[in-house]
């Protein structure tokens, strides 16, 4: 029961409030002084005192850093946690509706997709690194049998943003969406299934005028997930991405070469970016909600 205006609050309240005030302090106090850092003056360093207020170090950023091309690496990481995040979106909601049903092997077929979340991110970067150099070595041996000189000499190498990247990232975030999908559709009740087939509705309208619209909002928290989780992962990808780096590996290489607040700002504009599909996903779920409740006539 909630605390009524003028009662007194309970005597372990406050000790409860101060380790959760800690705690939140703890979580977010790194991020706020990162944004902080970040608006320094020109003479300002990487720790404080702040010496002044500008946004100096975000037109040195957009000078770009050294010989590292930040925004070839930032488009990539947008590119790839796009592509994930629709994968994702996809993938999650077609197994949660297979799974609906009773499934040959579906158990095994589950375990065996949240295996990932339990192994060391390292270790299965490792593993799909190793894939898709034996693939690399196979194909290389086929186009030599095959005496295919001029392909063998332009062929470079399976790895990739958009092969090995992706399918290291969708280790870390396939499963997730799953786990969500699996939980909508565990309450879903398949009664407005059959009332609209009972109206003649076909399994396509069914779904797409009665299932879509109220898993909707799980639908646009599983494409959160998918983005975000590929945005700022690092260790899945480093093994796995071949000779190119996404926009995490870039930032994670600078610390060690850049002494200057502009690895903050560099910071600032990477959450500011997940910040924002935050954002958007949940103006996404208030629309659903709003259609939802307002249906169209």
């Amino acid at each position: 029961m909630s605390t009524r205006i003028g009662e007194k609050r309970a005597a372990g309240f406050w000790p409860l409030a101060f380790v959760f005030a800690l705690f939140v302090l703890f979580l977010y106090g790194p991020m706020i002084t990162i944004f902080v850092l970040s608006f320094q003056g020109p003479e300002g360093g990487l720790t404080f005192p702040l010496r002044g207020v500008s946004l100096h170090w975000f037109h040195k950023l957009a000078e770009g850093l050294g010989t590292v091309d930040i925004a070839a690496a930032f488009r990539r990481s947008l590119m790839l946690g796009a592509v994930v995040m629709a994968f994702t979106v996809a993938l999650s909601v077609l197994a949660g509706l297979a799974f609906r049903k009773k499934l040959a092997g579906g158990n095994l077929l589950f375990f065996i997709t949240v295996a990932s979340l339990i192994m060391p991110s390292i270790i299965v970067s490792l593993g799909i690194g190793l894939q898709f150099r034996l693939l690399d070595t196979g194909i290389k041996d086929a186009l030599t049998a095959m005496d295919a000189t001029a392909t063998l000499e332009n062929y470079g190498t399976a790895l990739g943003l958009l092969t090995s990247a992706l399918g290291a990232h969708l280790t870390w975030t396939l499963p997730f969406g799953l786990l969500i999908m699996f939980a909508v559709f565990n309450r879903f009740n398949p009664a407005y299934e059959e009332a609209a087939r009972d109206l003649g509705a076909t399994p396509w309208q069914t779904f797409r005028h009665v299932v879509l619209p109220l898993i909707g909002p799980s639908i646009v928290g599983v494409g959160m997930f998918g983005f975000t989780l590929s945005w700022d992962e690092i260790a899945r990808t480093s093994q796995a991405i071949g000779d190119v780096n996404t926009l995490p590996l870039e930032l994670q290489a600078l610390t060690s070469t850049v002494t200057t607040p502009a690895i903050y700002a560099l910071g600032t504009v990477t959450t500011l970016v997940s910040l924002a599909v935050m954002a958007i996903a949940l103006g996404g779920v208030a629309l659903l909600r709003r259609r939802s409740l307002h249906p169209r006539r």
